[in-house]
Formats: structure tokens, sequence, C-alpha cells
């Protein structure tokens, strides 16, 4: 039943955006997607097979937008539909938004489960692998052999870099550069997404389109 998994998908993450996960019944969360709670256990077995199919949900919905913005990201930002930086810097954009606005996301990229949420199941080494091998696997057809090992540590470190400011975004600094202070005081979070941006394409300095 397609439909009534995503209904009860759906009311999980309402209901888990509202309240701690502990606080969650699964008579609710039927009641909410209007199936019986048979119906929810047929489908995931209990609520520990309703938190892992959850997250793995709205992991791989992180994933296929990351696999978008490297398709398009160049082209939406102005400029060459192939310009490599521009690609991975949208990836980057994407993912800061993402785990901003989704706890789940936010907790697979960073490792950072806390009470509120399901346990654990997905850590960040395996989101940042999935992602670095989307960059390369995105940005590779049609270069030469030789420029391979260049564009996978690119990738490597934009995608690190990307991480890491999902896990500690700006915060003091003693001696930061001005423009991106002023950038991050007056229109975080979308200037942060800017100046990651800015990096990411650094990392790229040297790759050409």
């Amino acid at each position: 039943m397609p439909a009534a998994r995503e209904a009860l998908l759906d009311a999980a993450y309402a209901a888990l955006l509202s309240r701690a996960w502990s606080e969650v019944r699964m008579v609710e969360v039927a009641a909410a997607a209007e199936v019986s709670r048979q119906t929810l256990y047929n489908e995931f077995g209990g609520k520990e097979g309703l938190a892992r199919a959850l997250v793995r949900r709205e992991t791989e919905a992180y994933l296929a937008g990351v696999e978008r913005a490297l398709a398009t990201g160049g082209a939406e930002a102005g400029g060459p539909a192939d310009d490599p930086a521009a690609r991975v810097a949208a990836a980057a954009t994407w993912t800061l938004r993402t785990a901003r606005a989704n706890p789940l996301v936010r907790a697979a990229l960073t490792g950072f489960w806390d009470d509120r949420l399901p346990a654990g199941q997905t850590g960040p080494a395996e989101l940042v692998d999935r992602f670095r091998d989307r960059a390369v696997a995105a940005l590779a057809p049609g270069r030469p052999r030789e420029e391979l090992p260049a564009l996978g540590a690119a990738c490597e470190a934009a995608v690190r870099l990307t991480l890491s400011w999902v896990i500690a975004p700006a915060g003091p600094d003693p001696d930061p550069p001005e423009a991106a202070v002023q950038v991050l005081r007056q229109r975080a979070p979308e200037g942060e997404t800017e100046v990651v941006g800015r990096l990411v394409r650094k990392a790229f300095a040297g790759i050409t389109a």
C-alpha cells in the first residue's frame, strides 16, 4: 500500500517535529494518516521499523536533492551548466538548507542524535561518502583520466567543508574575514550558504569546466 505507507511516514515526521520521538504514539500516527493501526504494523512491524523507514526516506530525499543540484547547479547560478564548482556549490547549499530544516538529515550528517529523535541509525561517514561519490560521478564524465584524482580530491574537500558548517556554523572568530562576518550577521542562513558556496568554489580552483 504505497499511498498508506507515505501517509504514515508523513504523519510520523509531522509528529516528530512537534514533540520528542519517545512521546509519539503509534495510534496517533495511524489516526493522522487515516489508516488503521493494524495497517501501520503491517507496513513497519512496530515503532522501531517506522523510525528506520522514516530516517531512510528523509536521507534518500536529501541525496536525491544533492543529485538534482549537481545536475543543474551551474545553470541555476547563471553560469555554464557544466561548471563543476557551481554544481558542487549548489549541492552544498542544498545540504545546508536541508540540515537546518530537517532534524533527521541534520542528525544523520552530524552523528548527533539527541533524545528527541529516534535512535541513530545512519552516521555521517555514510552520507559524506555518498555525497562525494555522487559529485564525482556527476562531474567525471568526459574528463581526461589524469584529471580525475584532482577532481576527486576537490569533491572530498568540498563535501567535508560543507559538513563542517553543518556541525559548527559560523561562531566567534578572533580574526574573521570582515565581508563574511557582515554577510552572516545580516542574512544568515542565506548569507551562510553564500560564504560556503565561495569556499567550495575555491576547492575547485584550477579545475576547469
